[in-house]
């Protein structure tokens, strides 16, 4: 995958946060951080908060307490399009295109920051990361497939050369195999391409695969974190998350 991404990744960090709706947390005291060139995975079950963290860092739900910082900017309760121009962008896991314009129309639309003379080439430029959308052009939105769907959102948010992804549940809905090559190939590249990737996704054992640090959210806050590799080997995590899987061999 060539990824065309200008802007060199920053680092994405909270401190002490808390968010919520009408004056009540959701999430509480969080602490998590990403950095360029890594995917930071959150996990945990329906209602532990995931996405309710996201929306906060973006600015969609209002932080109560704590702060947001990109770089050595603290980016707390800042409106979402000043976020985005400082080079944050979000894909939300529902309304994440417009389905009744085309294909060509969410990528322009997707550009609104950048001048006219500037968005053919970005689209260009998000064409070569997904080559897929290149025959759809026409297409309605909501006439795509799942996965094509995702493509085309990731697409959107490119438009602008975020340094920083913030991804709610990529993968949602998608057949297994569209899921793994969307987290394997398009998500991990972005990465290793040197953007920073924070991602909320469901599916644990495919989120391990490719991130480079998870923290596990339950009851709005963080219980747990470490390395896959560490997380693989520990028996709440695995019972929790990874359905009773492979489970470490006991120690002598």
């Amino acid at each position: 995958m060539s990824v065309d991404l200008s802007k060199a990744g920053m680092v994405l960090a909270t401190s002490d946060l808390s968010a919520g709706y009408d004056g009540r947390a959701i999430v509480s005291e969080i602490a998590v951080e990403a950095s360029p060139g890594q995917v930071i995975s959150i996990v945990g079950p329906n209602g532990s908060g995931k996405s309710t963290l996201l929306k906060s860092l973006v600015g969609v739900v209002k932080v109560l307490g704590g702060h947001v910082k990109l770089g050595d900017a603290d980016i707390t309760n800042m409106a979402p399009e000043e976020i985005a121009k400082l080079g944050v962008g979000y894909v939300p896991q529902i309304d994440d295109v417009f389905p009744p314009l085309s294909v060509k129309e969410n990528l322009e639309i997707g550009g609104y920051l950048l001048a006219r003379r500037e968005i053919p080439a970005r689209v260009d430029a998000v064409l070569e990361v997904f080559p897929r959308l290149k025959n759809m052009m026409t297409r309605k939105a909501g006439k795509l497939s799942g996965g094509e769907r995702k493509m085309l959102a990731m697409g959107r948010v490119l438009m602008l050369s975020p340094s920083v992804l913030v991804l709610d549940e990529p993968t949602a809905n998608l057949a297994p195999i569209v899921a793994t090559q969307l987290l394997e190939e398009y998500v991990r590249g972005f990465a290793e391409h040197g953007s920073t990737v924070l991602l909320v996704e469901q599916r644990a054992k495919a989120a391990l695969r490719i991130s480079d640090w998870t923290y596990v959210l339950g009851g709005g806050r963080v219980v747990l974190a470490g390395a896959p590799k560490d997380l693989e080997q520990n028996p709440v995590f695995v019972e929790s998350f990874l359905g009773g899987g492979t489970r470490p061999a006991p120690t002598k």
